[in-house]
């Protein structure tokens, strides 16, 4: 793929679409299978940066993989302890690989390495860190105090089976506790500190530590308990939902182009909290069909996209759609309770503001909301700068939905979850 990608302003026809499998789904899966005492089949699994980090660090940890194909690998369990206790394991910007496998590796104890790209060393971990020294982990930083890279060293025997943890910059400090913890052998309870962000992420974590054999309870998610000799147990196939935050672009595309366009992999029941965002798009004036393994989203004509003010801590990743839908609404739109984008593969808030303001929109930006107000004219043309942010560039290509065109700069950054996205979002036009 080149430097940039120019997309046409253009009309869509009815179009199926097949998602990919869910990042978030995909490698917690692979982390529960390889700490799982049997073998697991994974099917559907995504093919992209982030999975092919977490596979590379499995194989370095000594873990049996069988890949079948692009999508599907057997993970051979090493039934709670990683065969190599001595590691360098490089993990780009694949925050669900690396939080997690931090956990994993510093409540086993050993001599690990982790790091990753510019952009990971910037993405706080200390929260993580203060909460695995308490249960015992040997934890160093290698550069800037509370960011990666990190040295892992031999686990304490004085650790505590109580963890207090922080909420409200990342969930996935607390899903890293959460599938780790059980390794430890004694029951654990896990507190959480303030408010907890981003909770449909926590479920994920939840439905699938019980697919894997370990049940755990919560009051209100502020206090998890983990049960006693707790071992992971896979089951002997696992199917990977689509991604359904990777859906809110199609879905988006349906909407604003007033066409019929479905998405198969994801319905009603999926265990992403990502769904809930067809149910935003109802309340502004889309059609949607909600049947067995698809969504399918559209828009009547003569119904306008109504303008919005919402609180996006449910659907964290999926919200970012949101604010290139809300050029088309003719009226102020607000994004609030968004705090966490300002820690993700770049800070989200500012790149999404500054990108608008090429378009025309005003936009002004608060430490965890975001202001939008469209222009009359949206500006033909504009250069999208993505930030090595896979959804900045998948959000921004909606534009040429408004009837304008626009480039997209660094397309292929799309390669952490998404390697296809642009040659399907093609497919789309009429």
């Amino acid at each position: 793929m080149t430097d940039s990608i120019r997309l046409p302003a253009a009309e869509l026809k009815p179009s199926t679409v097949p998602l990919p499998g869910s990042k978030s789904i995909s490698n917690r899966t692979l982390l529960l299978a390889a700490l799982s005492d049997n073998a697991c089949r994974i099917e559907s699994l995504l093919q992209s940066d982030d999975t092919r980090h977490m596979l590379n660090a499995l194989d370095a940890l000594g873990v049996r993989l069988e890949r079948h194909s692009d999508t599907c690998v057997t993970v051979h369990g090493c039934g709670g302890r990683f065969p190599a206790t001595q590691a360098d394991l490089f993990l780009g910007n694949a925050g669900t690989a690396f939080r997690p496998l931090t956990a994993a590796l510093a409540l086993q104890g050993g001599d690990y390495r982790l790091h990753g790209v510019p952009r990971m060393h910037e993405r706080p971990i200390g929260d993580l860190v203060e909460a695995l020294q308490v249960a015992g982990a040997q934890i160093d930083y290698l550069g800037t105090d509370g960011y990666p890279p990190l040295h892992i060293g031999p686990r304490r025997a004085d650790g505590s089976r109580r963890i207090p943890i922080k909420g409200n910059v990342s969930s996935q400090f607390l899903t890293a506790l959460l599938m780790a913890l059980p390794l430890g052998g004694g029951a654990a309870e896990i507190e959480v500190v303030g408010e907890l962000i981003s909770k449909p992420y926590i479920d994920i974590t939840l439905n699938l530590m019980a697919r894997f054999g370990v049940q755990v309870a919560h009051e209100d998610y502020r206090l998890f308990r983990l049960p006693e000799n707790a071992r992971y147990r896979a089951p002997a196939v696992v199917q990977v939902e689509g991604d359904a935050s990777s859906a809110s672009y199609f879905l988006a595309a349906g909407f604003l182009a007033g066409t019929p366009v479905r998405v198969s992999g994801i319905d009603a029941n999926s265990i992403q909290g990502d769904v809930a965002f067809a149910r935003e798009l109802e309340k502004i004036g889309a059609d949607v069909v909600w049947g067995e393994h698809f969504i399918e989203v559209s828009r009547r004509p003569g119904q306008a996209v109504q303008p919005f003010d919402l609180d996006a801590n449910h659907i964290p990743d999926a919200a970012m759609t949101l604010a290139v839908v809300a050029l088309a609404s003719g009226a102020p739109c607000t994004l609030c309770n968004i705090g966490s984008w300002r820690v993700k593969e770049t800070d989200r808030i500012s790149a999404m503001a500054t990108e608008l303001r090429k378009l025309g929109a005003e936009v002004r930006e608060e430490a965890e909301a975001l202001h939008i107000v469209p222009p009359a004219q949206l500006t033909a043309d504009a250069r999208i700068d993505t930030y090595d942010d896979h959804r900045m560039a998948m959000c921004f290509s909606l534009v040429s939905l408004l009837g304008v065109p626009v480039v997209i700069n660094d397309p292929q950054c799309v390669n952490k979850t998404f390697p296809e996205y642009f040659s399907l979002f093609a497919g789309l036009r009429a």
